[in-house]
């Protein structure tokens, strides 16, 4: 299971809105997502970049999985694994 993030929804929000802002100031993109995690005290660039793509990927300007796909998809899983113990527990009962 993966351990919930260290920084609030807010800050994320706030973070790739500014990296769309700040972006005709530098040369790059990867330029701009540095100087705002620099700003807002994110601990690295990468982190910023994954927040921007999946905000793009949730907005449909790039393909991928949405975070709402992505929720979905998870709670099905953990459904069927359900329903597996479930069905086990039936046909152990059963014989």
């Amino acid at each position: 299971m993966a351990r919930p993030s260290q920084y609030p929804l807010v800050l994320r929000r706030r973070a790739v809105r500014m990296v769309a802002e700040v972006r005709p100031e530098y040369d790059t993109e990867w330029a701009a997502m540095k100087a705002v995690a620099a700003k807002l005290g994110i601990g690295t660039t990468e982190t910023l970049r994954k927040w921007v793509r999946q905000d793009e990927i949730d907005a449909g300007t790039r393909p991928g999985t949405t975070t709402e796909e992505s929720a979905e998809l998870k709670r099905l899983k953990k459904e069927n694994a359900e329903l597996k113990r479930a069905n086990e527990i039936l046909k152990a009962a059963a014989s």
